[in-house]
């Protein structure tokens, strides 16, 4: 049976958001190690990670519109250097500064620059089971963090963390050049043939005026709410269990269990959004998170921990990929890269308000109350936003425009 090279797209994709978002994620094992070592303190190596989500929303912003103008492949490539180069660059850092600089910055675009990139080319592949698509290559940041964690504190343990880093940065060459070669955007989307006489009669949407447009807002701002409500308890999660008295080594596997949950969330809303469709699993999924969230005030055991983790993991973790699918639908292939670039900087900044947040509250008030009170709020708002979000007419729609 032949199988469509769009498949092997989105396996080189997984590959990439595995490595390129997993080695980035990797500084919180680095955290206590780079501390005792160098005598930096914890927040400030913690800063770093702000520096990755900031650099990596405005990477995909650029790197989305590089996409659309000189195709997938020199722009995944070119990130996939960039990448080892800060990865091995930051392992021979001798200050806190230099350190935030090449990891919190370089790593950061670096990582930036292969996930819109890459979600662009697959939404240009497929007509037909697009969500799941996209739902794969958003399931390669889940891996990450059942791969790359636990290679890094094995080569931590083995060597150092200097050596880690830079041999995870040669690892990250070995596997992702390869992949970048394979990253091809299609010569003609699948949806021109059947919708010509729509492209003939609607000129294709340009990027600046669908960032006008009352659906692009409503998406942008759906996804920083979403963004915020989960990535504070995500953040927080292992500290508020421990402060719940569960033990510090469990505290740390219910992170996991969310994390592996959010990977079968990703592929499980996938099939039901090809399903049922995507606005309604993505309401439903936003609900969802919004009461988990909330639902953590009333845990304090382990048990407990464990089974509100999985339906949180699932609900964060399967909403996500969706938001690529409609920018597709609402907005076309011409200019995906550039308009799924600018709704994952706004992401991408929710996910930096998030713990920041969490963590002033919890110095304001000694207490996760509010933490949990807040990220209930904003998930029903980002449910309830995403249920005023319609399907755009036929007749006008930019995503019956050539590609």
């Amino acid at each position: 049976m032949k199988i469509s090279y769009g498949w092997i797209v989105v396996g080189a994709g997984m590959v990439m958001s595995c490595v390129g978002i997993g080695t980035m994620f990797s500084l919180a094992v680095f955290l206590q190690p780079m501390s005792i070592e160098t005598g930096w303190t914890r927040s400030g190596i913690s800063a770093t990670a702000t520096l990755n989500f900031i650099c990596m929303g405005i990477s995909a912003l650029a790197c989305g519109a590089l996409s659309d103008r000189l195709g997938t492949r020199p722009v995944v490539l070119g990130g996939a250097v960039l990448l080892g180069i800060g990865l091995i660059a930051a392992s021979h850092a001798t200050t806190l500064l230099q350190f935030q600089l090449l990891f919190g910055v370089i790593v950061g675009v670096a990582a930036g620059s292969q996930y819109t990139p890459m979600i662009a080319a697959v939404t240009a592949w497929f007509e037909q089971h697009r969500s799941l698509a996209v739902s794969l290559v958003s399931a390669g940041m889940a891996m990450a963090s059942l791969t790359v964690a636990p290679i890094a504190r094995w080569l931590i343990t083995a060597y150092d963390w200097r050596t880690a880093l830079a041999i995870l940065g040669f690892g990250a060459w070995a596997l992702l050049l390869p992949a970048g070669l394979l990253a091809v955007r299609p010569d003609r989307g699948p949806d021109i043939a059947a919708s010509r006489s729509a492209a003939e009669s609607t000129p294709p949407m340009t990027a600046w005026q669908a960032f006008r447009t009352p659906l692009f807002l409503t998406l942008a701002a759906t996804h920083f709410a979403c963004c915020v409500a989960h990535s504070g308890p995500i953040f927080h999660m292992v500290s508020y269990a421990m402060i719940c008295g569960v033990p510090p080594m469990a505290a740390v596997t219910v992170y996991g269990v969310a994390g592996l949950s959010g990977l079968g969330g990703r592929i499980g809303l996938g099939l039901l959004a090809d399903a049922l469709g995507v606005r309604l699993v993505l309401a439903s999924g936003l609900l969802v998170q919004a009461l988990a969230a909330g639902t953590y005030l009333l845990v304090d055991r382990l048990g407990e921990f464990y089974a509100l983790s999985v339906v949180f993991g699932i609900a964060y973790g399967g909403v996500m990929p969706l938001y690529a699918v409609l920018v597709r639908e609402y907005f076309g292939a011409r200019t995906m890269g550039t308009t799924f670039g600018a709704i994952s900087l706004v992401a991408s900044l929710g996910m930096a308000t998030g713990p920041l947040l969490g963590g002033w509250l919890f110095d304001a008030f000694a207490s996760y109350r509010w933490l949990y009170l807040t990220s209930l709020t904003m998930g029903l708002g980002a449910a309830i936003i995403a249920a005023t979000l319609l399907p755009r007419p036929a007749a006008a729609s930019p995503a019956n425009a050539a590609a």
